[in-house]
């Protein structure tokens, strides 16, 4: 039996400009961090050949190709598992729609498990390489490359995306202390709400063409932002944060909406520097940025809104179950 843990993730700035419409023309770059909200995958050997598998449904088949959870699919095909497996994904938070990069959590620890079942520890390189030609390649989805990144490595990091499709991932400068700092002043509130990214990302695709201003300044942020996080201005994350929520919203039509903008005038009114919804947009988590000093008044403002606690998380995908007795077939 494997079980493998996968952070979920907030993306700080830069978001967009992962998407191959922006960096194959100009390069992109986010900071984004890992957060102690997981996605676990659990692999179990079986006595038979069929494949089980258990997530919001149950699947009971006896091939590959004819499993409809489509990450499970590609992660076998790839990682040249056929059969006699039975798989069970679990997750800290609402699965689908969140903004917190659920899908691409799971689609790395579905290879991270898969890989380890066959005997391979793979980089965490090769599993968001392979995350993305999942999702990206395969699928044809219309995301970027952030979110398999930042679940494979974890940490605070900054990422650049090249023209010729590499990515370089850098781990920020920041202390256990500093970063214990940093995440004391980030808040997550739920919208009430989740939604599908397909149709929000697919627009914004669109229209990269059209929005090169805003994503280049997105760009410059979020470049701007590793200096600031490294030395320590914590502060002008916040004020980042707002720039950065007021660009993306130009980005593609339901990235916003009246209920999301007055929860957002609320936190700010209560003290919250900035802030931005998480993800695609149009529902999930709303991210706020608050000084320490303000965080009471920020409660008594948002308290009809759920909030999530959380901590930056500075591992990526692991094995933390790795359980083998001899075969039995």
């Amino acid at each position: 039996m494997i079980i493998t843990q996968t952070p979920l993730r907030v993306s700080l700035a830069g978001g967009g400009t992962d998407l191959e419409a922006y960096y194959g023309e100009r390069e992109g770059c986010v900071v984004s961090t890992a957060i102690d909200k997981f996605a676990y995958v659990i692999v179990k050997e079986r006595y038979d050949d069929d494949i089980y598998l258990n997530y919001m449904r149950k699947e009971i088949v006896g091939d590959v190709a004819a499993i409809e959870h489509e990450l499970i699919r590609e992660a076998m095909r790839i990682t040249g598992v056929e059969n006699g497996v039975e798989v069970t994904l679990l997750s800290d938070i609402p699965s689908e729609g969140s903004g917190l990069g659920s899908s691409s959590s799971f689609t790395v620890g579905l290879l991270n498990a898969f890989h380890m079942y066959q005997g391979d520890q793979v980089t965490a390189e090769q599993l968001a390489r392979e995350a993305c030609a999942i999702e990206i390649d395969r699928l044809g989805k219309p995301i970027g490359k952030q979110d398999q990144y930042i679940a494979a490595y974890g940490g605070l990091r900054s990422f650049r995306f090249r023209r010729d499709g590499s990515v370089d991932a850098e781990r920020l400068a920041l202390s256990t202390a500093a970063c214990r700092e940093l995440g004391s002043r980030l808040q997550l509130f739920f919208t009430g709400r989740t939604r599908k990214a397909d149709v929000i990302l697919g627009e914004q695709q669109r229209q990269t063409s059209d929005r090169l201003a805003e994503l280049d300044s997105i760009k410059q942020l979020a470049c701007a932002l590793k200096t600031l996080l490294e030395d320590g201005d914590f502060d002008r994350l916040g004020d980042m944060l707002h720039d950065n929520w007021e660009l993306k919203k130009k980005l593609a039509s339901g990235i916003s909406d009246e209920a999301i903008s007055a929860m957002y005038d609320t936190a700010r009114s209560h003290g919250a520097l900035g802030g931005k919804i998480c993800g695609a947009g149009g529902g999930g988590f709303l991210l706020t940025y608050t000084p320490l000093e303000r965080q009471g008044r920020l409660a008594k403002g948002m308290a009809q809104f759920r909030e999530m606690p959380f901590r930056l998380e500075s591992d990526g995908s692991k094995v933390i179950f790795n359980y083998r007795r001899d075969s039995w077939k």
